[in-house]
């Protein structure tokens, strides 16, 4: 599976792998999350023009996942990845992960961070296997804990949520 930077053309892609991927929230009683629109196109597009945007594709050049960072408190903080579900449970989020971890070291970047639902089994349990523990309340930088606020601004706290750390 090729990992490479996500061209502008396939930023429609993106929200479609998106609106897949979150309709498997649907089977776990959170159909407003499965419902809740990808990042708008142009929002995207930052991620893009700043070099934190990346694509799984498959054999034919296609992004079948995608994950998008930003810089949080001095980490890479991980804005969202999502997997296609026609393409799901072959490692392709894991090895998202593990490439934005390696471009963390490379930059001297001492971290990954993420934000997730703690009881949805894709979510906090998976990022459990891949390296990512829970961070407390206390271990949260200001940016991160503005993250969490909008979340919760935004009704994501209606389910158990927590943020993650994974040294790099």
């Amino acid at each position: 599976m090729e990992i490479r930077e996500v061209r502008s053309e396939e930023l429609p892609l993106l929200q479609d792998i998106e609106r897949a991927a979150g309709r498997c929230f649907r089977d776990v009683g959170m159909p407003e999350i499965a419902d809740d629109e990808p990042l708008p196109l142009d929002e995207l597009a930052r991620y893009r023009q700043s070099g934190l945007a990346w694509a799984a594709v498959g054999a034919d050049g296609a992004p079948v996942a995608y994950l998008i960072a930003q810089h949080v408190d001095g980490n890479l903080h991980v804005e969202q990845v999502s997997v296609h579900p026609d393409s799901a449970r072959r490692g392709i989020g894991r090895a998202l992960l593990d490439h934005l971890a390696r471009r963390a070291a490379a930059h001297g970047i001492p971290a990954l961070t993420l934000t997730t639902f703690a009881d949805v089994p894709w979510n906090a349990p998976y990022y459990a296997r891949c390296g990512f523990t829970p961070l407390d309340d206390a271990g949260l930088g200001p940016e991160l804990r503005e993250i969490r606020a909008r979340e919760a601004a935004h009704g994501l706290d209606r389910w158990p949520r927590l943020a993650m750390y994974r040294a790099v």
